[in-house]
Parts: C-alpha cells; structure tokens; sequence
C-alpha cells in the first residue's frame, strides 16, 4: 500500500471546514436566512478554544451550541470565530478554531459535516482544563446542545422565562433521528469513508 504524502483527508477537512466559515461569514454579516440554524460541536481540549472556567469544568471534552434566535457578535477570521452567547441566562463569549470543530449540522435542510480532531491539537492537560473551576462544578448527565439563539448586535438576551427555559432543555435533550429512521435523511459528510484502511 502506497503512502498518502499529500494527505488528501486533512485536504479535504480544511476544504470543508472553508464551508463554515463561508456559512458563518455570512450569517454574521446578514443574519441567519430563512428556517436556517446550526449545531455545531467542538472540541473544548483543542489549543485555542478560550471560554469561561465555569463551562470548561462542565464540558472539559466536547461542546455542542445551537446558534438559532439569540447570539451576538459573531466575528469570523480566517482560522477562527467568536460568539457571545447566553447559559442559563449568564453572558460569555466563545472563541472557537475551526480546527476544534468536530461536527457542523443545519437541520433545516438535513445537512451535515464530520470532522476528526487532531489528536495534537488537543495538548491540555485535566489540570489546565479544571484551573480556576468552582470544586462543586460538574457536567449535568445526560445534558445534550446548549441553546444560543440570534440577538441584535450589542444587546444581550433576556433571561428566558420558565415556560421558555423549560422548552428549550426538553429541545435540547432530544437526540437528532437515529441513522437508518425514516426522518432521518440528513447529508453527511464522513472523511473516514474516504480513507484507505
């Protein structure tokens, strides 16, 4: 077998990584179009990804978002972005590398990106990760995307009500469509089908 010195599949990643930024270039210049939003789920570990103490101790490994009604802010680079966000009604600002991006989806029209995370990308040791934690903090179990949603730039959200809050973690607790369900016909993207094993 023949050795890959190109390296097509990281080729191809940044390829596709391109795609989110192209996406997220736009939303942030003209808002998020029609009944478009997205999940995206990163890497917490990877060199780069700066968030606050408080939810690295709760997702020390990986993060899901739903950028949807109400972020503000988004500014894309070339290697990176930044969002600000509401958690449980509390204001932070994420700035995510696009290398840490390990899945993209907009369930609007069933589209989705996979993507495998250099394992040197993410060098962090338990120990940076948990620096400056609260001791009681942990990760809820079971707890599924967090909830973002579009808000005016420069206006922070209102803290949802309890009849909102209440339906967006029942949102946020449901699986997307088991593989193989008729519901689900959603377009991803797999770069391991495309190695050589």
């Amino acid at each position: 077998m023949s050795v890959d010195y190109i390296r097509y599949d990281l080729l191809t990643q940044d390829a596709l990584r391109g795609v989110i930024r192209t996406v997220l270039t736009d939303v942030a210049v003209k808002g998020l179009p029609g009944e478009h939003h997205f999940f995206i789920t990163f890497d917490t570990r990877t060199d780069g990804v700066r968030m606050s103490a408080r939810l690295r101790a709760s997702y020390p490994d990986e993060m899901t978002i739903v950028l949807q009604h109400q972020f503000w802010d988004l500014a894309v680079g070339e290697d990176d972005f930044d969002v600000g966000l509401a958690f449980n009604g509390i204001p932070e600002r994420l700035h995510i590398p696009f290398k840490a991006v390990k899945a993209f989806m907009d369930p609007s029209v069933q589209f989705g990106l996979q993507f495998t995370v250099d394992a040197e990308a993410t060098r962090e040791t338990s120990a940076d990760l948990t620096r400056g934690a609260p001791a009681a903090a942990t990760k809820p179990s079971g707890e599924r995307p967090l909830l973002a949603k579009q808000a005016p730039t420069g206006k922070l959200p209102r803290p949802p009500s309890k009849k909102e809050s209440t339906a967006q973690a029942t949102a946020a607790k449901t699986p997307p469509p088991a593989s193989g369900s008729e519901e689900s016909t959603a377009d991803v993207v797999r770069l391991d089908r495309f190695r050589k094993k």
